[in-house]
């Protein structure tokens, strides 16, 4: 029985002690929260109101790992934003850069083939504009924003605006 005691004690011991060791070995990263994810979609939905034939949209942010952080469609937005603007973050999130960036990686640009067409092929891979990736102020990835429902010019500019709403907060 003293020996089953003694066991007992030093496995609870070990067992209080592995989470202060591995803590050594946790990467600490700067993360996207839900409230930066609202103040960003604000940001879109009042950058939006100032421009003119500018469509409703959808707007999707999701985290670095490309899990959906918040939705946000707009009354009257296309029912089949929702998707694009989903997989705009996703891309964006993935493979970080701009979406737009991918297009021409897959679509080509001024008259020449894109490098790699078959990038496009991928599910939650997208092409087309309107993905951007939210970077801290030193470039660690904390996220990305897809906006879908007005042009691919207008969407990325909605994305951008959104993004610099939050520049303070990505210090």
């Amino acid at each position: 029985m003293q020996k089953f005691a003694a066991l007992l004690i030093a496995g609870i011991f070990a067992a209080g002690m592995a989470p202060a060791m591995s803590a050594a070995h946790v990467e600490m990263r700067p993360m996207l929260t839900l409230g930066m994810a609202k103040a960003m979609a604000d940001a879109c939905e009042a950058f939006r109101e100032t421009q003119e034939d500018f469509r409703p949209v959808n707007i999707a942010i999701v985290d670095r790992g490309a899990d959906l952080v918040l939705f946000r469609r707009q009354n009257d937005s296309f029912l089949g934003s929702f998707e694009i603007a989903l997989r705009k973050a996703q891309s964006a999130a993935r493979l970080p850069f701009p979406t737009r960036t991918l297009g021409a990686i897959v679509h080509g640009t001024d008259g020449k083939p894109g490098r790699a067409p078959a990038l496009g092929e991928f599910h939650h891979i997208t092409a087309l504009t309107g993905g951007l990736p939210i970077r801290m102020a030193d470039g660690a990835l904390v996220g990305a924003i897809g906006v879908s429902g007005a042009t691919g010019d207008q969407d990325e500019q909605c994305a951008q605006a959104a993004i610099d709403a939050v520049a303070d907060m990505l210090q």
